[in-house]
C-alpha cells in the first residue's frame, strides 16, 4: 500500500504512456480505413451508376407513318355525288326509283323465282314374249323432257328387239331371262352413252332447266322458260341462251351483250 502511496504518479504516467503507445499503433489502421472511406465516396460522387433509359414509345409516329404510306385516295367517281349525281327512273306504274349501282334495272334485276330439271326419262313399259321364231319384244318408253320441240316432249314408246337400233337407242342386251330379264343394255344414239335399264327401275338423267321469272319494276312474269325463249322488259328484247343449275344467262338482241343471272 505504501508502495503504490510512493509510486502512484509512476504508475498513471505508465498507464498514459501505454494508450499512448496503443494509439500510436492503431493510428496506420484508422489512416488507411478513413482513405478508403473517401476513396469510396469519391468513386461513388465522380462515377455514379447509370441506370439504362426506357424503350421509348413509338406507337402514335409509326401509325401516323403508316398513314402516309399508305396516303389518302380521293374517289371522285363512283360515291362521290358532286360530280355523279344519283339518277332516278321512272317506271310505268309512276313509280321513281333510285338507280344507285346500275343493276336495279335491266338483266341485272331479273329473278328467278323457281328451277326446274328437264329429265331424260327412260321406263321399261312391257314384255311382249316371243313365239317360234319370232324374237321377244320390249316396249320401252323414252321422254325428253328438255326437247326444243314440243312433239318430241312427250313419252314415246318404241317396240325394240335385241340389235335393234331407232333414233333414241340401240338394244345391246338382254340381262337374264328374255321373257323376264333383269336389265337391259341400252346404247343412246345420241352420244353413244350406255344405259342399264333395270326392271321396275326408270332411269333417269338431267338434259337441262326450266325456269320461272319475274321483273318486278314493270310487274311482268314468265313461267317455264327454256334457252331459246323471248323475254321483253326494260324497251329491249332478250334471249335466253343458258340455263344450269346456278345461273341463267340472257342475250340483248340490241348489243349482243350477255348478262349472267344468279339462281339463289
Amino acid at each position: 500500500m505504501d508502495l503504490l502511496k510512493k509510486h502512484y504518479e509512476k504508475i498513471i504516467l505508465g498507464g498514459v504512456l501505454l494508450v499512448l503507445v496503443v494509439s500510436a499503433a492503431l493510428l496506420p489502421l484508422m489512416i488507411g480505413s478513413e482513405r478508403d472511406s473517401l476513396k469510396a465516396k469519391s468513386d461513388e460522387i465522380m462515377n455514379p451508376a447509370i441506370k439504362p433509359l426506357e424503350p421509348l414509345n413509338l406507337s402514335t409516329q409509326q401509325l401516323v407513318m403508316q398513314r402516309v404510306l399508305v396516303g389518302v385516295t380521293l374517289d371522285l367517281s363512283s360515291r362521290h355525288k358532286t360530280f355523279n349525281p344519283v339518277f332516278w327512273q321512272k317506271t310505268p306504274d309512276g313509280r321513281a326509283i333510285k338507280i344507285a349501282t346500275g343493276d336495279e334495272t335491266g338483266p341485272k334485276a331479273l329473278s328467278v323465282v323457281k328451277n326446274t330439271p328437264l329429265n331424260l326419262i327412260i321406263t321399261l313399259d312391257s314384255i311382249n314374249p316371243g313365239e317360234g321364231a319370232t324374237p321377244t319384244r320390249y316396249i320401252i318408253g323414252v321422254e325428253r323432257q328438255a326437247a326444243s320441240e314440243i312433239s318430241k316432249r312427250r313419252k314415246k314408246q318404241y317396240y325394240s328387239t335385241v340389235g335393234n337400233k331407232n333414233d333414241s337407242f340401240l338394244l345391246r342386251q338382254v340381262n337374264g331371262p328374255p321373257e323376264n330379264p333383269d336389265s337391259l343394255v341400252l346404247e343412246l344414239t345420241e352420244g353413244g352413252e350406255t344405259v342399264i335399264l333395270e326392271k321396275g327401275k326408270p332411269f333417269s338423267r338431267v338434259e337441262g332447266y326450266m325456269v320461272d321469272l319475274k321483273y318486278d319494276l314493270e310487274k311482268k312474269s314468265w313461267n317455264s322458260q327454256r334457252v331459246g325463249s323471248t323475254l321483253r322488259f326494260g324497251n329491249e328484247d332478250y334471249i335466253i341462251v343458258a340455263i344450269t343449275e346456278n345461273e341463267i344467262v340472257v342475250l340483248a338482241k340490241s348489243n349482243q351483250k350477255k348478262t349472267p343471272i344468279p339462281i339463289p
